[in-house]
């Protein structure tokens, strides 16, 4: 299927099945099973092509990701779901690993410090490429930092990123459970939805979506809520390269359609 885009002058498109946000062990709700090359493997499996990694308030598991992507022909996204000081989850995505990690170092310095309780909430592993323990996170990373979503959202772009409300037809840390509408301000271009299903719903209770690019992902934790591919964006690709789909969907996020 080919058609033109508003955010590029080329018109050849192929169809790419994504899943942008996804969990590893290192999120404190995320499986012990959920590694780097379990992610990347079992997305192969699910037929995905562009797949994020997104732990909370933290990206230190994504360049392991990125090398068990490679290895299973998965075009990898760093990102990280931030919880804001109104407990929203936002979710951040970025065009580079390195802009990533200087983003993960900007939030870190914004989080509250409150030690992991292992036995209640889980480890909180950090992995190479081999999914080899390296390391661990000490303090519990699913709470709200300091940023508000303005500054979220502020912080995330001027580092490069995009960045869109989380799991909106949710309760628990959805935008609009929390502010009781989808906020004109920050400019989202983009919405995420847990489940499709709910999108017409939302689009007639809220018209502020209209405009917005509706995006369904898993918010997977576990191994088996890693969904078969479905949706899916059109994305030029030629000549082909994963960095040049990979920017090409960066421009499609930016612009919101």
């Amino acid at each position: 299927m080919r058609r033109r885009c508003c955010c590029t002058n080329c018109a050849d498109m192929n169809r790419y099945y994504y899943d942008l946000h996804i969990h590893s062990c290192l999120s404190p709700c995320g499986d012990n099973d959920m590694t780097p090359n379990n992610i990347a493997g079992m997305a192969a499996l699910a037929g995905l092509q562009i797949v994020a990694l997104t732990d909370h308030n933290t990206s230190k598991n994504c360049p392991a990701f990125f090398e068990a992507a490679k290895r299973q022909g998965i075009i990898p996204v760093a990102g990280m779901e931030l919880t804001t000081a109104e407990d929203i989850h936002l979710l951040c995505l970025f065009p580079t690993l390195d802009e990533a990690m200087a983003f993960d170092a900007a939030v870190d310095a914004r989080r509250v410090r409150i030690p992991n309780r292992v036995d209640i909430f889980g480890e909180q592993w950090i992995l190479d490429g081999q999914d080899e323990v390296i390391g661990s996170e000490e303090f519990l990373l699913s709470n709200a930092t300091t940023l508000t979503i303005e500054d979220g959202a502020a912080l995330c772009r001027s580092m490069g990123g995009v960045c869109w409300p989380a799991h909106i037809d949710r309760e628990a840390n959805g935008v609009i459970a929390v502010l009781g509408a989808f906020p004109d301000e920050p400019d989202f271009r983009c919405a995420e939805f847990n489940d499709s299903a709910n999108q017409p719903e939302y689009l007639q209770n809220y018209p502020n979506l209209r405009d917005k690019l509706l995006i369904t992902s898993s918010d997977a934790h576990y191994l088996w809520q890693i969904r078969d591919k479905s949706a899916y964006f059109e994305l030029e690709d030629e000549p082909y390269s994963g960095d040049l789909v990979r920017s090409k969907l960066f421009e499609k996020l930016r612009c919101g359609q």
